[in-house]
């Protein structure tokens, strides 16, 4: 047997709901059972906990590696483990059956991965782990060879732009800073991640928190702040947990506090945990919450570069782009800005979901194609239907249709056809999806969330949530598209922040590129998609019915009649358009259109 064995096992967010500690568990019985745990002379055995490594949708994913052959399982329980031990570990044959397939490998080949790079190999609560994959060796750098102004210069010639959303240049932003006098500057880190759909930021920090602390470190030191403080929501337990244990370490280990690494540069770290309000990802609207008052935004300028947190310069980047910092240090801009496209450099992660094979987290670099994405990446669609639109950006993004599936993934391509980056949230949908009822599930989430500061966003984003929902409830009239372009425009033009300005997004993109849907809802009082409840009829196949009594039986108001073993039928003067009958139907015989 080989003296070196090492068994890793998804300890992120989704590896823990799958039942990640109960596994870990059961590997810890097993090898102490097998005496294996403690040895250490013949067979040296390592078993710790990983983040997660994208293909969530597998967890629990475990690789145990033997010497220099690893091999990936996924959907592993708990009472599984024992068979792993007994047959990989101690006969060294692998379970076949229980290995990821060859979708699990396409998965990842594509991809090029800087951020996600060690997340799944090592252990988010050791900085020993860390450590061992060059970490810190980025701010050791920086301290001992290179002066603010050149740390600048770097990550402005690396071409790094934010990747919350708004794609600012990273490196300039700094500078603005800098270039303030001030005794007191402060770097936040914007982990406040909202957007439906998104968990990129909180599986990089539960997968590599150090990372991000050392892009925060660097950047202090470029800016010339002492304190920085990390944003982030309290519904993120398990990342806050990672974070203080992290921010721990690094002052033991000297990489905070004062005097760092023999500099003389002095940085202390403090977490700020938010309640949960989708505008406090807005950069003044947090520094408002930090600063205990009510997450709102105000207008800028002043840009918080120059009066930001209690009025000082302050520096607010999001989790992605400081992870991204020591990588650029440690391997130059060149090697950066190789990467991607002329305007837009690098990768982007993206978390990709909705009607796709292959959910999960992913980094691809800037260029690659929506196609690539969906397919390569992604699989395809669920039940080989037809591919409709992906919405980009999160709730405040944009829906692009089947037409612009070539369309290059970065800044300049996703703009050019009504879209955005956002922070990196990817909604695929099918021809399932109904785009007006899309349209009107991202606005209820925008409406909900306006602070309701400003006039246009807190009254327009009601206003068009109501007519859009009179439009799927059958009752819109041929005057609302009108009034929902102009309504929109408005809002987007008028409004104090970030979330109001875009919320309109996903009505305009949907106007412009499935107008069809909309006149199908007003004028015919149909919905091509068979979403809307309120505009469909059901009816009975009476060659299909076999008389199972199953849609009966579901039915909430008797609206189905017929006998055993003969066909029945639906009163659709008594149904309300619920659709219990066509979920419960296991012969395909209850229709809908």
């Amino acid at each position: 047997m080989s003296s070196n064995i090492t068994v890793n096992v998804c300890m992120g967010t989704g590896g823990i709901a799958a039942g990640g500690v109960q596994v870990m568990e059961a590997f810890r019985e097993e090898l102490s059972a097998a005496g294996i745990a403690d040895a250490r002379v013949e067979k040296n055995c390592k078993l710790h906990k990983v983040g997660c490594r994208g293909f969530c949708a597998r967890d629990v994913l475990v690789d145990i590696t033997i010497g220099e052959q690893t091999s990936t399982y996924q959907y592993i329980e708990e009472k599984m483990v024992k068979r792993l031990v007994a047959e990989h570990i101690l006969a060294a044959k692998p379970v076949e059956e229980w290995l990821v397939g060859e979708d699990y490998h396409t998965f990842h080949e594509k991809q090029e991965k800087i951020v996600l790079a060690d997340l799944g190999k090592i252990d988010p609560e050791s900085i020993e782990d860390y450590l061992q994959v060059d970490g810190y060796e980025a701010l050791k750098k920086v301290l001992g060879s290179m002066q603010p102004q050149s740390v600048i210069d770097t990550i402005r010639d690396a071409g790094l732009r934010g990747r919350g959303g708004a794609g600012f240049l990273t490196g300039v932003k700094w500078g603005f800073c800098a270039a303030n006098q001030s005794e007191q500057k402060y770097i936040i880190c914007n982990a406040d991640e909202g957007d439906p759909g998104a968990f990129m930021d909180r599986s990089i920090i539960e997968g590599n928190p150090h990372a991000v602390i050392e892009g925060m470190i660097i950047g202090a030191y470029a800016i010339g702040a002492t304190l920085g403080y990390i944003y982030i929501r309290a519904e993120y337990p398990l990342a806050v947990q990672r974070l203080k244990t992290a921010i721990s370490q690094a002052k033991e280990k000297g990489y905070l506090g004062s005097n760092i690494c023999g500099s003389g540069f002095e940085f202390e770290l403090k977490i700020k945990l938010g309640a949960g309000a989708f505008v406090c990802g807005e950069e003044t609207a947090l520094i408002a919450s930090i600063e205990g008052e009510r997450g709102m935004p105000r207008a800028k300028p002043p840009f918080p570069a120059n009066k930001g947190l209690w009025g000082k310069p302050t520096i607010i980047n999001n989790v992605e782009t400081l992870a991204t910092i020591a990588p650029i240090i440690n391997k130059g801009p060149e090697w950066f800005a190789g990467i991607g496209t002329e305007t837009s450099k690098g990768t982007k992660v993206i978390a990709l979901t909705g009607k796709i094979r292959n959910t999960g987290l992913i980094e691809i670099p800037m260029g690659m194609t929506l196609k690539e994405i969906v397919y390569d990446i992604g699989g395809g669609i669920e039940e080989d239907r037809l591919f409709k639109a992906v919405q980009t950006g999160g709730p405040s993004g944009g829906c692009i249709p089947q037409q612009h599936i070539d369309l290059p993934v970065d800044y300049e391509g996703l703009h050019s056809v009504g879209s955005m980056m956002g922070s990196g949230g990817m909604v695929v949908l099918d021809e399932t999806d109904c785009m007006v009822n899309i349209a009107k599930f991202f606005l209820q989430f925008t409406k909900e969330e306006s602070c309701g500061k400003c006039t246009p966003c807190r009254v327009g984003t009601k206003r068009l949530l109501e007519i859009l929902t009179r439009i799927t409830e059958g009752e819109g009239k041929k005057e609302d598209l009108e009034l929902l372009q102009t309504l929109a425009e408005d809002v987007r033009d008028s409004s104090l922040c970030g979330l109001g300005m875009s919320a309109p997004n996903p009505v305009i993109s949907t106007l412009k590129y499935f107008r069809h849907e909309y006149e199908a809802h007003i004028n015919q009082k149909k919905c091509p998609a068979g979403v809307c409840s309120a505009l469909l009829t059901f009816f009975i196949r009476e060659d299909h019915c076999v008389g199972c009594g199953m849609c009966l039986r579901a039915c909430p108001v008797d609206a189905i009649s017929g006998e055993k073993k003969k066909a029945h039928k639906i009163d659709n003067k008594l149904c309300i358009q619920c659709g219990s009958c066509f979920d419960a139907c296991k012969f395909n015989a209850v229709l809908k259109e």
